[in-house]
C-alpha cells in the first residue's frame, strides 16, 4: 500500500465512522494505533514514523472536516497519555503532563500527531465521545463510561484489525423510565 493510499484509506474510514457515530463539532475522537500491526508485524515490534505520519494525515483530514478534536493515544511507555490540541485541553479541563512523545516512548502515532498539531499538548486522561483502535491498542480506558461497539464494512487498515466504539449517556431509571 503506498503512502497516498494509506492516508486516504484512513481518512475514508474515519469519515464513515464519524458519520455513523454521530459526533458533533467540538467532541473528541480518541485513536490508538499500532504502526507495527499495520505493517503486518506484532504490536510494538516495528514502529514506523512514516506509517504514523500517513495515518495522522488521514485522521486530521477527516476530523477537521467534521470539526472534532483528535486525541492520539501514546504507548504504554508514557502510560497511554494522549496528544491533543491545547484548545481541547482547555475546553475540557484536561490535565496536562510534561513530556514530548518520541518513537520509542510514545509511539509513532503520538509522535506524528504531536508534530502535526498546531498547539499540541499531552494529557494524562480523557473521556472521549468515540474511539477508533487500529491494531489492538486498547483505547477503552479513554472513552466515556457507556461505550457502544460500532461495526463498519472496513475491518482492517493494512494488516491491522479495526475496532470502533461510540458512547452514549447512561440509561437510568429502570422499567418505568422513558427514553428518547
Amino acid at each position: 500500500m503506498d503512502e497516498q493510499d494509506l492516508t486516504e484509506q484512513v481518512a475514508q474510514v474515519t469519515r464513515e465512522f464519524l458519520k455513523v457515530a454521530g459526533l458533533k463539532p467540538g467532541q473528541i475522537l480518541v485513536v490508538g494505533c499500532s504502526t507495527s500491526e499495520i505493517a503486518g508485524k506484532r504490536i510494538g515490534t516495528a514502529s514506523s514514523l512514516e506509517i504514523g505520519e500517513q495515518v495522522v494525515r488521514g485522521l486530521l483530514k477527516a476530523t477537521r472536516e467534521y470539526q472534532v478534536y483528535l486525541a492520539a493515544q501514546c504507548c504504554e511507555h508514557l502510560n497511554r497519555a494522549l496528544v491533543v490540541e491545547a484548545q481541547a485541553a482547555e475546553i475540557y479541563g484536561l490535565e496536562e503532563v510534561t513530556v514530548v512523545p518520541v518513537l520509542k516512548a510514545g509511539g509513532a502515532l503520538a509522535t506524528a500527531t504531536y508534530r502535526a498539531l498546531h498547539r499540541p499538548v499531552v494529557v494524562s486522561h480523557i473521556q472521549a465521545h468515540a474511539g477508533m483502535d487500529i491494531g489492538g491498542t486498547l483505547i477503552g480506558m479513554h472513552l466515556k463510561p457507556v461505550a457502544v461497539p460500532v461495526r463498519l464494512e472496513v475491518k482492517t487498515i493494512g494488516a491491522a484489525h479495526l475496532t470502533f466504539a461510540r458512547t452514549r449517556p447512561a440509561l437510568i431509571g429502570g422499567e418505568r423510565a422513558v427514553y428518547r
